[in-house]
Parts: structure tokens; C-alpha cells; sequence
């Protein structure tokens, strides 16, 4: 077990199970009860905004059920797949459905979709270019550099009519820049990990950004970006919940799936995120 999850998980179980973590008040429980009450733990790795936000949303629905919600928060998209697949964690939520397909094609992994809850549109945000119509010639453009988001950073720009790709590609296909066909204001598409993109504003003239990176910047696609993405498109790319092959329908991921389709949670998503997230259920 990776060694930082593994202190934030003891440190977690200490905190919610009553067992003998250094307590010395004689209330302790016994072995079996310890277990059953780990039993009752769901540990779900999460990025910040908006999935672990939207995780904590559901904890006093879970509490009222018996059940305790653990969020592990990771700040990128690998750690999250790779601690749930070594055990680490009872599930996931941070990505969307074809990035999970390409992980699992790419690592030869079987992680299956177990809840499908929300999409967030992408958005072209202004850097050193404040409008579109203003991109002069050579314009720098940053896009995230994986597969899936690539592909439909690209597709963004092609609607915005600021580049054409070759015919075929579509929100499913994995794409980079090396499939664009007619680029008529020979813009300069830098490929950039899609947590850095925010941060690449200052340096570029617009930068394509996934939806939780940018409301982690404070960055809301409906409100701040110069287009956003076709809802056709965005709902292709729905967020999910993930767990290993024949965990979907354990006690636990139904119990998740319950507390995150509840009306509390689908109202904290529409007050707290203004259109920036769109529920799925």
C-alpha cells in the first residue's frame, strides 16, 4: 500500500471507529467489532473540487445509514486509479467514463464504472488574449496532454472554428494536434498536464481547461470562459464513481450510490457550482 494513503487512512480509522488508538479509557473495542465497524467504512479517493466537496455532501446521508465516509483527495489522475486498483481505496471519483476506459486499455487494469453522477463543460478562458476574435497569427493555446481530454480540448477549438481536425474524430476518439488539418491562424498548441493549465494562464494567449481544474482556480465554465463546450459533447465525458470489477454491486457501492443521487446532493451540486457541474441523475 502506498505509504502517504496508508497514513491517511490509519489516521482517518483512528478518528471515526473507537478502537484502541492510544486511548486509555478502557472503551476499546474487541476484535470483531473493530472489524465490523471497518466493514462500514467506505474510502473513496477523490480529486478537491468539485468530487471530494460533492463526496462530503454525502456524509450525514451515509452517517444516517450507519455508514462512514472516508475522502482521500489526490491532486492529480493517475494516483487515484493506481491506489484503487492496488486496494488501497473502495473506489474513485474523479474522472470521466472514456478516461477510465483508456486507463484501463493503456495499464491493463478492470475498473468498472459503478455510479455515473455528473459532467463538467470545458471552457476556452482568456490568458494574455482576451477575446477570441483578437488571437493574432502564431497564438500560443495550451490543452491538456491526456488522451480523452485532449481529444475533446481539440474538439472545442475545432467548434470555436479556430482549427479543423481530420474526419473521424469525435469525443470517443484519443486524439492529439498532430490530427489537425487546417489551422489558419497557425496557432501554437502547447500539450500541458491538465492540472497546470490554470497556471499557464499568465503564459499563453487562451488555454483549454478541464472543469475541475478550473473551479479550483475559481474559474466557472458558464460564467468566465469565452465558449464552452457542446452539451452533446460534455455529456460523453460523465464523471463517475469507480470501483474494481464485482464491487459495483456491494453493500457499499450501493450505499455510495444512494447518499450521492440524493436530493441533498443534487441540490449542494446546483447551489454550490452554478452550472459549472450538471448532474447526471
Amino acid at each position: 500500500m502506498n505509504k502517504k494513503i496508508a497514513a491517511l487512512l490509519a489516521g482517518a480509522l483512528c478518528l471515526t471507529t473507537l478502537t484502541a488508538c492510544g486511548g486509555s479509557n478502557g472503551d476499546a473495542q474487541s476484535a470483531d467489532g473493530g472489524a465490523a465497524d471497518a466493514d462500514k467504512t467506505i474510502t473513496v479517493g477523490a480529486s478537491p473540487t468539485p468530487h471530494a466537496e460533492i463526496l462530503n455532501a454525502a456524509k450525514d446521508v451515509l452517517a444516517e445509514q450507519g455508514w462512514t465516509l472516508e475522502v482521500v483527495e489526490f491532486t492529480d489522475y493517475v494516483q487515484p486509479n493506481t491506489a484503487l486498483v492496488d486496494g488501497d481505496l473502495d473506489a474513485n471519483y474523479f474522472q470521466h467514463v472514456p478516461y477510465l476506459n483508456n486507463f484501463n486499455q493503456k495499464n491493463g487494469a478492470d475498473l468498472v464504472s459503478a455510479i455515473e453522477m455528473h459532467y463538467e463543460p470545458f471552457g476556452i478562458y482568456a490568458g494574455k488574449t482576451a477575446t477570441l476574435e483578437a488571437l493574432q497569427d502564431g497564438a500560443v493555446v495550451a490543452v491538456p496532454n491526456d488522451g480523452s481530454n485532449e481529444t475533446r480540448a481539440l474538439l472545442l477549438l475545432q467548434d470555436a472554428g479556430l482549427i479543423k481536425l481530420k474526419e473521424g474524430i469525435d469525443p470517443t476518439s484519443d486524439a492529439t494536434k498532430l490530427d489537425i488539418v487546417e489551422n489558419p491562424k497557425n496557432l501554437d498548441i502547447q500539450e500541458i498536464a491538465a492540472e497546470q493549465l490554470p497556471r499557464s494562464l499568465e503564459d499563453v494567449d487562451i488555454a483549454v481547461i478541464n472543469g475541475n481544474y478550473a473551479l479550483q482556480a475559481d474559474l466557472n465554465a458558464k460564467e468566465d470562459s469565452l465558449i464552452t463546450e457542446n452539451p452533446d459533447y460534455a455529456k460523453v465525458y460523465v464523471n463517475t464513481v469507480a470501483c474494481r470489477s464485482g464491487d459495483e454491486n456491494s453493500d457499499k457501492m450501493q450505499a455510495l450510490k444512494g447518499a450521492l443521487q440524493s436530493e441533498a446532493v443534487q441540490k449542494f451540486v446546483e447551489e454550490t457550482y452554478r452550472g459549472a457541474v450538471v448532474t447526471t441523475f
